[in-house]
């Protein structure tokens, strides 16, 4: 790609300049939007609801333990 680029005429190189930083301006914009909304979860007044509960330490544990109880109880019916 630099090869092609460099190939070209001098006004053709400031229009792919040009573009290059419409490009960054515009993806920049969006990932400053993404950042916004994940700062804005963290202050949802759900998050961390759970942090005190002891059974809840390993969540992966739990669920497995809550999957295996439920499943467990709907084959013998």
């Amino acid at each position: 790609m630099i090869d092609q680029f460099e190939t070209l005429p001098l006004k053709a190189k400031k229009e792919v300049a040009d573009f290059i930083a419409f490009l960054r301006s515009r993806y920049k914009a969006e990932t400053v939007r993404k950042k916004e909304k994940v700062s804005k979860l963290k202050n949802e007044a759900f998050v961390g609801i759970w942090k005190e509960r002891e059974d809840m330490q390993d969540s992966a544990l739990w669920v497995r333990k809550t999957r295996r109880g439920k499943w467990a109880d709907s084959r013998r019916a």
